[in-house]
């Protein structure tokens, strides 16, 4: 055992906790460790004690005595039950001012809880949502703390120290009070979502109506990863999609269950854009599109009743791959449009005062939905951090009015072909939505006051009126 403090611990011992621990140890911070089974610590500090100074501890109280005040406890466990054993189990050995930091996928309404349960015994619950795999734990990720503000003035610079950097500034900041932290990173995630989904569909599309082969399409990402569409996901697909099975001699695609998974982020982004009236239709159609092709038992149904498709005379009206291109840089404006209008909505909802520029400043580097037009973000919010949505920016305004000929052609090809795109048609649906003068709401709230006298507003007069539907002649009245 060392005599010295540690400067910060992790208990739970798994990939990521494991990685984040070497990672504070590499830039120089002594460790405390500790997991339910000491093997796993033993194991860590044996493979790993070369590259920095760590504490092992076999029980929980042993590793809290061996941390610096305030003790600075991550916990990186399972989330829901796990984390609560976990909190159950250190809280008691804590002291006013010190503090317990999850920095797993919570949901941000339990964070929300435990942070207002701690608060009451002196402790400080900061939930840091940290993005950017096991690989970005260790070699630096994108991290997104909450909790409050007296906390991050002793946390933040161990969290700097060890985040992504861009151009020397660290991908890391205080996001806001309680679940702020964990309510960002969940949207952050949603947006990987709708991200995955279009690069997908724009996979599919180029395959089935351009013919291309899997290895020709990885050609085509790697040339838009040196463009706008430069970014962590783009030049990962390059790579997947270029992979030959060994055992087969096929594309690696073609040999995959297409059956995606989730662990329920993208579910929960969905349910909070709900809770708060923010159409997030672009992450909800991508979630739909993983419980689809999940859906095994209603897709073979559905091919054994042979459900017929369009003719296959039809042919796209255009460049395939520039119009894809166009398509694809478009939706993924939208989709970050909507991810960041959820954030604002529920910075407003919570008092939270996130600063969406921020966001995009610190999601750079390190984490999964890292792309260059990241910068074009920070810069419109920069402008003008109130920004309604980032379709009006000048920047994006340009981008979808030079894609919206090609994103429609390429929309429309998807339906004559019969070929499933609703990340990109939920997408445009959504631009035509926002750029329609009037919408065809007037007539559901007609049908609303009709069936449930639920009223209306005109758009001549102010107040809420009500027509006696049933009476003759069918007077308005006063509501």
């Amino acid at each position: 055992m060392m005599s010295e403090k540690a400067q910060i611990g992790v208990t739970g011992l798994a990939v990521m906790g494991r990685n984040l621990a070497r990672n504070f140890a590499r830039h120089g911070h002594t460790v405390a460790l500790h997991n339910r089974s000491y093997g796993r610590t033993k194991e860590l500090v044996e493979e790993f004690g070369h590259e920095g100074k760590f504490i092992p501890s076999e029980s929980a109280a042993d590793f809290v005595a061996s941390l610096e005040r305030p003790r600075r406890v991550v916990i990186m466990v399972k989330a829901g039950g796990p984390t609560d054993a976990v909190i159950d189990e250190f809280a008691p050995l804590l002291e006013p001012g010190d503090m317990l930091i999850d920095a797993g996928n919570a949901h941000y309404l339990d964070t929300r809880r435990r942070e207002a349960a701690l608060k009451e015994k002196g402790l400080h619950f900061v939930g840091a949502g940290v993005s950017g795999g096991e690989e970005g734990a260790l070699h630096g990720p994108s991290i997104m703390p909450g909790g409050p503000k007296e906390s991050y003035d002793a946390l933040g610079p161990l969290l700097e120290d060890i985040a992504a950097k861009v151009d020397g500034e660290p991908c890391c900041v205080h996001v806001g009070p309680d679940g702020a932290g964990h309510f960002v990173k969940m949207v952050h995630n949603g947006i990987e979502y709708a991200d995955m989904q279009l690069i997908a569909e724009a996979y599919d599309l180029l395959r089935q109506v351009g013919g291309s082969s899997p290895a020709e399409i990885a050609g085509i990402f790697q040339g838009w990863n040196e463009g706008r569409l430069g970014s962590y996901l783009i030049e990962i697909t390059a790579e997947v999609l270029k992979q030959v099975d060994a055992s087969t001699g096929k594309p690696f695609v073609d040999i995959v269950l297409d059956q995606a998974e989730q662990k329920g982020t993208g579910r929960w982004t969905v349910q909070a854009a709900l809770d708060l009236g923010v159409p997030v239709s672009g992450i909800a159609e991508s979630v739909f599109a993983r419980a689809l092709s999940g859906g095994a038992d209603v897709r073979k149904a559905a091919a054994d009743a042979a459900l017929p498709g369009p003719s296959p005379e039809n042919k796209h009206a255009g460049d395939l791959q520039a119009d894809v291109e166009q398509a694809l840089f478009a939706s993924k404006i939208v989709a970050y449009a909507q991810g960041f209008q959820q954030i604002q909505a529920a910075s407003k909802e919570y008092g939270w005062a996130i600063d969406p520029g921020a966001m995009a400043k610190i999601w750079r580097a390190g984490c999964i939905i890292r792309a260059k037009f990241l910068d074009f973000i920070k810069q419109a919010y920069d402008k003008q951090p109130e920004l309604a949505t980032l379709l009006v920016d000048e920047y994006f305004l340009d981008a979808v009015s030079g894609a919206q000929d090609a994103w429609r052609r390429v929309v429309a090809t998807a339906a004559q072909q019969g070929i499933p795109a609703p990340g990109f048609a939920s997408a445009l649906a959504y631009y035509d939505g926002l750029r329609a003068k009037r919408l065809p709401a007037a007539l559901i709230q007609g049908q609303r006051d009709f069936f449930g006298a639920h009223t209306y507003h005109r758009i001549d007069k102010p107040g809420s009126f009500h027509t006696l539907w049933a009476a003759e002649g069918r007077p308005e009245v006063d509501a």
